[in-house]
């Protein structure tokens, strides 16, 4: 039975009572891997399309090798900080943002509302993912269901060209230089005190593949009884908030939040831990001070730079 109690210490910046830990619901990306220098690569095909509309052709190899070169040359103020403070939010939601941005500067026609674009606009930025109920026409529905998916395809191609693959490579090679501080040792203490771990994440998961293929590449087995019991992720097409995806392992687990343990570096998971009673660990840089701020007040309990901090470790308690 492994504990979890605020012991006073300077890493516990909002309080919480003693839990009992069984399962952990961990995101992966700037939480445990280092493998997806992401935000350079987002915030260029983002600022892209606010730039310049989408094209019938947007997604054509051509643009994919232009925006690859274009990728961490220059700041785009704008872009920058949604990567920084949407962390966390699925990646089609990412990637609607800017197609609604570039709707609003007249980049791209389509018969929409427009005080319904903006206000969703908005809300994107501040957290929310879901607008069913917005009543949006379907001119703008559709435009989105055929472009999202393609733009965060592109994305994800552009991101492989820049870092990704070369970065697995080596990481299957040298792994603890690509995991945060601390990482393995973590997991395992976790998993060698009975607590079930699942990664969480806004990428597309799939076998053999992708993200499942990094979190393997840096030595975390896969499977049920391992370190990681599995990798639950979004798809392609269907827009799967964390929110959403831990709700429904948990209910699926049959689990009480109190039970949790949620370690992550993106607003979603840190909300999405908070409003379900579990014990929410942030993974931020100490120079992060803005979204060590944000976190703060979404309500996580601690915030550590890497898991390597003995404070962090003496949290827990058998």
């Amino acid at each position: 039975m492994l504990k979890i109690k605020n012991t006073g210490a300077k890493i516990v910046v909002n309080d919480f009572a003693e839990h009992e830990i069984t399962y952990a619901f961990h995101d992966i990306d700037g939480t445990h891997s280092l493998i997806r220098e992401w935000p350079p690569v987002m915030s260029i095909c983002l600022f892209d399309v606010i730039q310049n509309g989408l094209s019938d052709d947007f997604d054509s190899e051509e643009n994919e090798k232009r925006l690859i070169n274009l990728a961490g040359k220059e700041p785009h103020p704008e872009t920058d900080r949604f990567c920084v403070e949407s962390a966390g939010l699925s990646a089609l939601t990412q990637m609607e943002w800017a197609i609604r941005r570039a709707v609003e500067d007249g980049k791209i026609s389509v018969d929409c509302d427009k005080e319904k674009n903006s206000e969703i606009i908005k809300r994107i930025w501040n957290g929310e993912e879901q607008f069913d109920g917005f009543g949006e026409k379907k001119e703008m529905l559709d435009m989105l269901t055929e472009k999202t998916p393609r733009l965060f395809k592109l994305y994800e191609k552009v991101l492989n060209g820049y870092c990704r693959d070369k970065n697995l490579a080596d990481a299957i090679k040298n792994p603890d230089k690509y995991r945060v501080g601390g990482s393995m040792e973590f997991m395992k203490f976790l998993h060698g005190n009975g607590v079930k771990n699942y990664f969480v994440t806004g990428a597309v998961v799939e076998k053999g593949m992708g993200m499942w293929e990094e979190v393997v590449g840096l030595g975390y087995p896969i499977g049920k009884g391992e370190i990681a019991e599995d990798i639950i992720g979004s798809t392609w097409t269907e827009k799967l908030p964390k929110e959403v995806i831990m709700k429904h392992l948990r209910e699926k687990l049959g689990i009480d939040g109190k039970n949790i343990l949620v370690v992550g570096d993106g607003r979603a998971e840190i909300l999405a831990g908070a409003e379900m009673g579990a014990v929410t660990v942030s993974r931020l840089p100490e120079s992060a001070k803005e979204q060590r701020a944000l976190h703060k007040k979404l309500g996580t309990n601690i915030i550590v730079e890497d898991y390597n901090n003995e404070e962090f470790k003496k949290l827990f308690s058998k």
